[in-house]
């Protein structure tokens, strides 16, 4: 939270003196290289600095997210509304429309999360100084747009700021992320009470009759046990085909304006015009926003936010899917020899979990993706905007649809799967913890605990516990989940 608070200061800052030294249309020169005047190509500088930007964006939500995340979880505990460890962070909201954990702060966090996409894709710009005549160029370089700069900047202080007044507004449950700390402090605070007899019941099973249960061989997957799962998917391919979409309808305006105009330099797309990054051989279309004011900037944003924005919602539900998929991971440890370590480092599982990278990863880089599909001609003359051109390029915008195809195939792959074993799946719901967990202790095993005529008993010690059988028939003991003092 400190370092996107001081890098949202920055931002502001370096836009606010851009803007006071060159105008509105202003920018500044980095002096970082001097390029070659008579190239076509954008230089690679200005694709690798954007990634970077992207990827500091992409640390500063993270980091802004998981604290909101955190005050979220505790709002909707004091409600009693809280069912599972993760939910949809900007979709699930507590009561009240002045709450800072409420529907209307999480709906202003999906604009400023959007804006903060948008506007990085359009702060590096291309800045050609002429001479006095403007008959030639005499340099050429990479600059900053300061309104773009200006615009990341107060997205991200804004975002830090609700993220503070969530924090603030309620008592924090606990500051971990592990399923296991969440549902002991709601079992602790008698906000859970563990039901009995259900030690051999998984999540899926809430609706049904809890009594004794022999174990089963295989456990639901994620898809079936989490309803929300079930959307993100679905709407992952949603965008998928809408991308697929944008990509035809580029296509099908090239063939009505260029198709038959042999004195075009905008050839047909085909293998030997592919390409991963935009070339001057590469097919695409274009329209132009003229630079008369801040209201050609709102014309610019909304633009790219109505295109860029239901990618960055995606990806925010992503975290779902990938969050889930942990926290049963995290579970399914306590029946392997190194058992379940309940204390963790709350950020560990974020950084160090292989699900949580790819998403993580994935983020900045297909954000970039989109930038070569969607690309902003911001081009400075003598440090100040000549204008914008928005071009499409046919062939980067389906790298950006293969991409996008190949992560929904992945998420729906890994919904799927259903893990093998007897150990109940409960994909961090909390109530089904609370009733599978009757012993805590900073290192856990699940296991078989007693034998008994008619049910047996399973559940979890301090120490590795036998396989459960599995042709008896569990109920548990009935004496609930014993939760330390602490």
């Amino acid at each position: 939270m400190a370092c996107s608070s001081i890098f949202s200061c920055s931002c502001i800052i370096a836009g606010i003196v851009t803007l006071a030294r060159h105008g509105i249309s202003g920018v500044t020169p980095l002096h970082m290289v001097n390029l070659n005047a008579e190239s076509f190509h954008l230089p690679p500088q200005m694709e690798i600095l954007t990634l970077m930007l992207d990827l500091i964006v992409t640390l500063c939500t993270e980091s802004t997210g998981f604290v909101h995340g955190i005050s979220l979880r505790s709002a909707l505990a004091s409600e009693s509304r809280l069912r599972f460890n993760t939910n949809l962070r900007l979709l699930t909201a507590a009561r009240g429309w002045h709450n800072p954990n409420g529907a209307l702060l999480n709906g202003i966090l999906v604009a400023l999360l959007i804006i903060s996409y948008s506007s990085a894709s359009v702060v590096i710009c291309l800045d050609q100084n002429y001479t006095e005549t403007f008959d030639a160029v005499v340099s050429e370089g990479i600059a900053i747009a300061g309104i773009p700069l200006l615009i990341l900047g107060l997205a991200l202080l804004l975002q830090v700021n609700i993220a503070l007044s969530g924090m603030r507004a309620v008592k924090i449950l606990t500051w971990s992320s592990s399923p296991f700390d969440v549902t002991a402090a709601l079992v602790h605070h008698t906000q859970l009470t563990p039901a009995t007899f259900r030690c051999m019941r998984r999540v899926s099973d809430l609706d049904m009759y809890g009594g004794p249960a022999k174990p089963p061989e295989t456990q639901p997957s994620a898809w079936h046990a989490h309803p929300s799962i079930r959307k993100v998917v679905i709407f992952l391919w949603v965008i998928v085909a809408a991308c697929t979409g944008w990509a035809a309808l580029v296509m099908y305006i090239w063939g009505r304006l260029y198709a038959n105009d042999s004195y075009s330099d905008n050839p047909p797309l085909t293998l030997h015009t592919w390409s991963f990054f935009q070339h001057s051989d590469g097919n695409y279309i274009a329209y132009g926003v003229p630079n008369g004011g801040i209201e050609w900037w709102i014309v610019l944003f909304v633009n790219i936010g109505g295109v860029q924005g239901p990618l960055t919602l995606g990806l925010h539900c992503s975290e779902l899917i990938v969050n889930v998929i942990r926290d049963e991971r995290q579970w399914r440890c306590a029946t392997r020899s190194q058992g379940l370590r309940v204390a963790t480092n709350p950020l560990k599982p974020i950084f160090t979990h292989p699900l949580c990278l790819i998403l993580f990863i994935a983020k900045p880089f297909l954000h970039w993706m989109f930038a070569l599909s969607f690309d902003i001609g911001t081009f400075a003359m003598n440090d100040t905007l000549d204008g914008f051109s928005i071009v499409m390029y046919t062939a980067q915008i389906w790298n950006l649809c293969i991409a996008l195809f190949i992560l929904a195939c992945f998420f729906t792959f890994i919904s799927l799967l259903r893990p093998h074993g007897p150990q109940p799946a409960a994909y961090g719901h909390l109530q089904t913890l609370a009733n599978l967990v009757d012993e805590w202790s900073p290192v856990m095993w699940w296991g078989h605990k007693e034998n008994g005529i008619p049910y047996c008993h399973a559940g979890t010690s301090d120490h590795p516990l036998p396989d459960v059988k599995m042709d008896c028939i569990y109920a548990g003991s009935g004496s609930g989940s014993l939760v330390p003092i602490s």
